[in-house]
Order: C-alpha cells, then structure tokens, then sequence
C-alpha cells in the first residue's frame, strides 16, 4: 500500500497535498458532526454521517487550496487539533438546542410528569416526552430558520480563522467570550422564559388547592394535584403553542450571530 501511495505520488505531485490537507479537514468535520445539533442525533446512521463528512470533505478541501503538509509538525497533533475546532463550534450551536431542551425539563416536572421517563437514544439517557417533544421543536424550528446554512457556514469560516496547518488554536477568534457566557447563562433563562406560563399557572393552582385544604380538611388535595397539573398543564401549552413557536424563533434569530 505505501508503494501504491508514493507511485502515485510520483506520477500526481499534487496527490500527498491534497490527501494530506483532506485527511486533517475530515477530522475537523468528524469533530463538528459529533457534537453539533441535528448532526448528533443516534437516529442518524454513523454511516450517514461519515458519507457526508466524507462529500464535505471533497468540496471544501479544493476550496483551501492547500499548501504542502510542513515535515516538522506531528500529523497526529493537527488531527487532534483539527478534531477540537470543529468540537468547538458544534457544542456552541448545541448550546442553542439545551437551553430548549431546559425549558422542556422544568415544565415536565411542574406538570408532574416526571414518572414518564423515556429512553432517549441520542443521549443513551432517560428524559421526559414534553422535554424531548420541545426538543424536536426546537430543531425544527433551527432548520427552518436557516439553522444548517449558519452551521455550515461557521465551519467553512472556521478554515480562515484556523488554518489546516495550524498548530495553536486562536480561541479569541474562533470564539467570541461574550457570546458564549451569554449563550450558557441563557440556558438557565432560557428555559425559564419558555416554561415561565405553566409554572405560574401550576403556581396558583397550587395555592388554590392549599386554600381548598384549609377550607375543608376533608378532601384529598394531595390526590387531586395529581390529576389535574398534567391536564391543567396540557391545555396552558396548547394555549401558548403560537407563542411558544415565536420565542423560540426569536431566541434563534439573536444568536445567528454568533456564527
């Protein structure tokens, strides 16, 4: 096999650059695809993902127009970098889906879901079905937003800021520190801010069902809170479905940005 390799480095010379220069932008796009939104996803065959990195590979590596792999640098030491700036600017945009996915975890456990658990293979963990079905809202509303180009794009600029040859990673170019503390702070708020009607309307249930339990000691308030957060829960997120759709969609919109 290495005798094939350096024939056919002797008949192409352009061969060893570019099989060199597509070697290193394979790692970085296995990087971005492990950790980015819609392409982590389990649901996908790795052998999808590993023909799409491959299809990448091939359009963007002419696009460089590399130089000759430098002989002083460790091929295995770019690989790893590679790997991690492309890790790098997928967990960013993954950032975006967990403050989401947040959201759907608190108003699961004011609803008084938290038994319903499922096994979610993208995670290889338990979470709630409101969580997960906000989840796949979330990504919908990403893609239909243009969510996939500003991913895509972050990555092919990510080669300007990050040469293929690069042996030091520019953190305070490939990342903007104001917009990643804002992004993980808003994790938090984020989820507060979609969950923020159902915790409120099961907040004054509660309160009424205290009164209820003041007033007449008789009945079982504890037995009735049981069934009716989750119906009273279901019909406040119907209600604010429409509304629920445009947070999120603003929530989108503010970070595009970022990429």
């Amino acid at each position: 096999m290495d005798q094939l390799v350096q024939q056919i480095s002797i008949l192409f010379p352009e061969f060893s650059r570019w099989f060199s220069a597509g070697f290193i932008v394979f790692a970085r796009l296995l990087g971005f695809i492990r950790f980015a939104p819609i392409f982590n996803r389990k649901e996908i065959a790795g052998i999808v993902k590993l023909a799409f990195a491959f299809i990448l590979t091939i359009i963007i590596t002419p696009l460089l127009k590399p130089a000759a792999p430098p002989s002083n640098i460790s091929p295995m030491l770019l690989l790893l970098l590679n790997f991690a700036v492309g890790a790098i600017i997928g967990y960013i945009a993954q950032l975006l889906i967990l403050a989401i996915e947040a959201g759907g975890d608190m108003i699961n456990t004011q609803m008084g879901l938290s038994s319903a658990m499922v096994m979610d293979p993208s995670s290889n963990s338990q979470t709630s079905i409101l969580s997960r079905m906000i989840t796949l809202l979330g990504l919908i509303i990403f893609i239909e937003l243009g969510g996939f180009y500003w991913m895509i794009n972050a990555l092919i600029r990510s080669f300007t800021l990050f040469p293929v040859y690069a042996v030091s990673i520019p953190l305070e170019k490939i990342i903007n520190m104001d917009y990643l503390v804002t992004t993980t702070s808003n994790v938090l708020y984020m989820g507060l801010q979609i969950a923020s009607p159902v915790l409120l309307a099961t907040l004054g249930q509660d309160i009424i069902l205290g009164v209820i339990s003041k007033t007449a000691p008789q009945v079982n308030v504890f037995q009735l809170s049981f069934l009716f957060k989750p119906v009273f829960g279901a019909a406040i997120m119907i209600w604010i479905l429409p509304m629920l759709i445009n947070v999120i969609s603003d929530f989108f919109t503010s970070f595009s940005n970022i990429y």
